[in-house]
């Protein structure tokens, strides 16, 4: 049997967490056929979570998540269309983040080693306050991006991105302070 959260531990699958595999995908099939409002779409989302979500959470379908309830979404915080979570290891999105389209969090992977490589482990992700992914980024298993930080348009994430940071590339590395305003 495998515990809620499997952080950092080996993969061992239980019965329990098939069936949870099993209905997050039938309701994201559901959410993701024909047109439903914002309003349905996080009713989904409540469903798939098992936890609240507010009322200004806005996700964009197609959504893909293959296990919800290690998921958190924050006040004012939008997922665009397209985006893939890979949920085991635990995801938080915190208020006002902004997740581009086709986006991927993983906090699944296995070990290199060959003899090992069948096990599953997990970290979790984290999207800090009023971050923003752009489009087609992808951020791995244990990395927490800061708060107010931007990640440029297809950029792979291997590593904590610090608070107000502008980060681009593959892997993506720091390339300035955030520009703020004068006013």
């Amino acid at each position: 049997m495998m515990d809620k959260t499997p952080t950092g531990k080996d993969y061992v699958g239980s019965d329990e967490l098939y069936a949870n595999v099993q209905k997050t995908m039938r309701l994201c099939a559901e959410m993701n056929t024909g047109y439903h409002t914002e309003a349905e779409v996080r009713d989904y989302l409540r469903e798939i979570t098992g936890s609240y979500v507010d009322d200004t959470v806005r996700v964009f379908p197609p959504f893909n998540i293959n296990y919800g309830l290690t998921t958190r979404f924050g006040r004012d915080s939008f997922v665009n269309f397209g985006c893939t979570f890979l949920a085991l290891g635990g995801i938080t999105i915190e208020e006002g983040a902004f997740i581009g389209p086709h986006c991927v969090l993983a906090t699944e992977y296995h070990p290199e080693d060959p003899a090992r490589r069948h096990s599953l482990l997990t970290k979790p992700i984290t999207i800090g306050r009023n971050a923003w992914l752009g489009a087609d980024v992808k951020v791995l298993a244990g990395v927490t991006i800061g708060e107010n930080a931007i990640v440029a348009a297809g950029s792979v994430v291997t590593k904590d991105v610090p608070p107000d940071m502008v980060v681009a590339g593959s892997p993506a590395r720091i390339i300035r302070p955030i520009k703020k305003d004068e006013q």
